[in-house]
């Protein structure tokens, strides 16, 4: 029987037991902590609201282009109460350039709204309430927690720690959720903000989705994908 590189890569997984799997996570998590030892998030932002508004608006958009149009946004918007009365239109008009701005003005509207009525206008600190809040998910809530209050209940799990953890051999699964679960279960909880920042970063300049960088990468003797791109 003959398999591909990718059904060996999964076959990896599936067979390797868990002490040594957590093992590999823990050189791993050494070697990202090494490249990257204080990883922040690369959205600019002054405060809880603008970072929520920013999070908000990279879901499908780069970091870069966020900043582009929170540097105006922010500009005109200054307070929760801002978003919460502002026009529909006018709004998808002035997040123009991030990917589906149509549905997001209407989410960030609908969000600041809910902070007022329900949280007295002040962010939530709890997994459990901000995932209440249009336009957030995990991903966002775990990003605000670990920015802003160093709280890691979770892991960051973003279209480029989908790609590093499934090249690692960490998982198979493409379900941010699944994989979520699969690493919060083989790297110890102190590890979670480092790692999801850590991660994010790795994927974004090293670890890239088209010609990764594997003869620079540090991972590359641990990383099963490495000899093959």
């Amino acid at each position: 029987m003959i398999l591909n590189f990718n059904s060996f890569r999964v076959l990896k997984v599936l067979t390797m037991d868990n002490l040594e799997l957590k093992d590999k996570a823990k050189k791993i998590f050494t070697l990202l902590h090494r490249d990257h030892p204080n990883p922040k998030t690369e959205l600019i932002y002054k405060n809880e609201m603008e970072l929520s508004i920013a999070v908000a608006l990279s879901a499908q958009t780069t970091d870069k282009k966020v900043n582009e149009i929170t540097q105006r946004l922010f500009k005109k918007y200054t307070g929760w109460e801002d978003f919460a009365k502002a026009s529909i239109q006018e709004l998808q008009q002035d997040i123009r350039g991030v990917n589906f701005h149509m549905g997001k003005a209407q989410r960030l509207i609908k969000m600041a709204q809910k902070v007022i009525s329900d949280f007295g206008g002040n962010l939530p600190r709890e997994m459990h309430e901000l995932i209440t809040l249009p336009g957030f998910a995990r991903k966002s809530s775990n990003v605000v927690m670990q920015e802003l209050w160093g709280k890691a209940e979770g892991i960051v799990v973003d279209t480029h720690v989908t790609r590093v953890s499934n090249r690692l051999g960490l998982t198979t699964q493409q379900d941010a959720i699944k994989i979520e679960k699969e690493l919060m279960a083989i790297f110890p909880k102190e590890s979670w903000r480092v790692l999801s920042g850590s991660m994010v970063l790795h994927g974004r300049y090293v670890c890239k989705a088209i010609k990764p960088n594997c003869l620079g990468c540090s991972l590359n003797k641990i990383c099963p994908s490495a000899f093959k791109i």
